[in-house]
């Protein structure tokens, strides 16, 4: 019998337990603390030596200099070239819609001239260096190299710096691969904290990066954490999400198979259906133990719906669009008969899919947008990653005598109110220059 949380908005305490059920601890294992901070502070300190230490220590990879440890520019194209047909192909189709999308995204310069000839704009320049995490070993993680990699170049970072690790040396061509397509500088056989580590404050060999970007387990999250402020981060992401509102009339197989889709990450992955038909979240309970013997990650699958899964109950659609902006998923599903009016309600989500045809798993590889995603409720005031995330804004102000006094006037008496007499004294050696001149 497959164990889900089943759980009715008719329930006097359903807010209390979809809280409950919704709520991440934030806090981190000590454990996982105090090994990152002792591995970010070796690093700082020693630099290409610490890198070396623990690249043996945890990946079993030798190596005299940090620069042994880089993968030439030959390696990624032979990986790449080395793909058979249909694997290259399909490399080759996501990058394209990715890099299409991405193209939307990026931001412009602009500026406007006021009636007293001041000039204010907003300057848009790339970030110069990016670091990029990549989960290594055996893991195969193509999609996350181009879905990282790609809006960078697009934004016009002129280096990109990927870090994966090769436990006993072994790195998976596919992942070198998508580095050779999307653009990637240079790639690093270095993983775990040591290699944000090296990324955030540089080593003798690696230099430091301005934003460090892509998925890692607990050690890698935590050190992202810890070096924001000294660079950037993308965001520091939990397990992943689905919620799918279902109004009935979907095949239960297909919603079955889409919860499935993300709880095969690991066992606290989160995999949640609305409905306000009973009888259906039965029919897709059904089918779920139907399938899943024929799942090869079954039993993750089985322990992330027992422990983070469930099936919910709504009065209405309506209900449920209450019930989705509450818990701001990561990935909406809209399998219902008008999913764009639906959409419009929603407000918290990060990624939204329309109707029934629109699986999930279409946006983890090839649908264009960014499938970097705030999870843990962050969707409430976190976006995707994008083009975006890879450019900066400077502001431009350019002022005319004539708007030098002008507003000065008004910075004056504003700093004057504030008590700062060197702020009032800057803007009226203007003012009194342009009325000495006039």
């Amino acid at each position: 019998m497959l164990e889900i949380t089943r759980l009715s908005t008719t329930q006097p305490d359903f807010w209390e337990n979809l809280d409950r059920l919704t709520s991440d601890d934030t806090e981190g294992d000590a454990a996982v603390e105090q090994a990152v901070t002792e591995i970010l502070g070796a690093v700082r300190r020693e630099g290409d030596a610490a890198v070396l230490r623990y690249t043996q220590k945890f990946d079993r990879l030798q190596a005299d200099r940090v620069a042994d440890l880089q993968i030439p520019p030959e390696r990624l194209r032979s990986a790449f070239e080395g793909l058979d047909a249909e694997q290259r192909q399909a490399l080759e189709h996501s990058a394209k819609r990715i890099r299409a999308y991405a193209e939307r995204q990026r931001m412009d310069s602009w500026e406007y001239t006021e009636d007293d000839g001041t000039v204010l704009g907003q300057k848009v320049t790339p970030l110069d260096r990016v670091g990029l995490y990549v989960p290594g070993g055996r893991a195969a993680y193509p999609s996350s190299v181009l879905m990282n990699a790609v809006p960078a170049s697009v934004a016009g970072v002129s280096d990109i710096v990927m870090v994966v690790p090769a436990p006993d040396g072994e790195v998976a061509d596919l992942v070198l691969a998508a580095a050779h397509l999307a653009g990637v500088t240079r790639v690093y056989t270095i993983g775990g904290a040591q290699a944000v580590a090296a990324l955030a404050y540089g080593t003798g060999t690696i230099q430091a990066v301005d934003k460090i970007v892509g998925p890692g387990n607990a050690y890698v999250a935590a050190a992202k954490r810890r070096v924001f402020g000294r660079v950037g981060i993308d965001m520091v992401a939990g397990p992943s999400e689905i919620l799918v509102i279902c109004d009935g009339q979907t095949d239960p197989e297909w919603i079955a198979m889409d919860l499935f889709s993300q709880a095969e990450h690991d066992e606290v992955a989160r995999a949640m259906l609305v409905c306000p038909d009973a009888m259906y979240l039965d029919q897709v309970q059904q089918a779920m133990e139907r399938l899943l013997p024929g799942m090869e990650r079954s039993e993750i699958i089985r322990a992330a719906l027992a422990n983070r899964g469930a099936l919910i109950c709504v009065r209405d659609l309506v209900e449920a669009e209450e019930v989705t902006n509450f818990i701001a998923p990561e990935h909406l599903e809209l399998s219902v008969a008008q999913p764009r009016k639906m959409a419009e309600r929603i407000r918290h989500a990060g990624a939204i899919f329309l109707g029934r045809h629109t699986p999930e798993v279409l946006g983890d590889y090839c649908a264009g947008p960014n499938h970097v995603l705030p999870t843990s409720r962050t969707a409430r005031f976190a976006s995707p990653l994008g083009v975006y995330d890879f450019q900066k804004r400077s502001s431009l102000i350019h002022a005319t005598p004539e708007g030098a006094a002008r507003h000065g006037r008004v910075a004056a008496a504003m700093a004057h109110a504030e008590g700062l007499t060197a702020h009032a004294e800057s803007a009226s050696y203007r003012i009194r220059d342009h009325d000495q001149d006039g």
